[in-house]
């Protein structure tokens, strides 16, 4: 299965404010890994924002959960970089009801 409109996916400002920020108290561990394994930190996020928004689109989608706050869902894929490689787990949200944006 695929997202759910994937092709429109937004990322919003969760790499800059969470993934990718070292003062971050839970984000600070995964921007250790995204730059150990994949150099990648905010200044080439875009090669991380990149992989997100291709994987949404074209990768297979796993729902995780359908909540209050709308469908949850795991997209796993495997990322290269010049600095290196790894499995990249990204988690999706589809929102409904009184919790959608817009």
């Amino acid at each position: 299965m695929r997202l759910p409109n994937g092709e429109q996916a937004i990322l919003g400002d969760k790499l800059e404010r969470y993934c990718l920020n070292f003062k971050h108290h839970k984000g600070k561990d995964k921007a250790a890994l995204f730059r150990k394994r994949l150099g990648i930190t905010l200044a080439n996020k875009l090669i991380l924002e990149a992989a997100l928004l291709n994987a949404a689109a074209t990768q297979g989608a796993i729902l995780r959960c359908d909540n209050e706050f709308g469908q949850q869902y795991n997209i796993k894929f495997y990322l290269e970089t010049t600095f290196g490689a790894s499995w990249v787990l990204s988690c999706w949200i589809i929102r409904t009801g009184k919790h959608c944006l817009g």
